[in-house]
């Protein structure tokens, strides 16, 4: 079951990382005309948050593959499931507050996989 519970929430973060490289484009757009400084910024850091969701989903479950549950693992999984908890705060209280209905999605897709993934660590 830990290792279910695991894969499951690797497959899904990893997806919603890659699922937000998609919109980029739009999402830029959406900011109506911007200075070129602030248009990069703004891809930048969706990008940016994009690799992070998709590396913390590879990454949990490349050592659960490779390596199982081990205390070194176990201390992996506990500090993305960390990582994705301080994500989603901030989402909650950035974008979440937004009109855009995938982003007010984003804390709860965060804490789901988190929870997962911490309760992967202790069953």
């Amino acid at each position: 079951m830990p290792a279910i519970l695991l894969y499951t929430a690797s497959i899904l973060i990893f997806g919603w990382g890659i699922a937000h490289i998609v919109p980029t484009r739009a999402v830029v757009k959406g900011f109506g005309r911007l200075s070129p400084d602030n248009r990069r910024i703004i891809l930048m850091e969706w990008v940016a948050e994009s690799w992070a969701l998709a590396f913390l989903g590879l990454l949990t479950g490349l050592v659960g593959v490779l390596r199982g549950f081990n205390p070194t693992s176990v201390l992996v999984f506990r500090l993305c499931a960390g990582m994705l908890i301080l994500m989603a705060l901030w989402t909650l209280f950035t974008g979440a507050r937004t009109s855009i209905l995938p982003i007010k999605f984003c804390p709860a897709v965060k804490t789901l996989c988190a929870a997962l993934i911490f309760l992967s660590t202790v069953l």
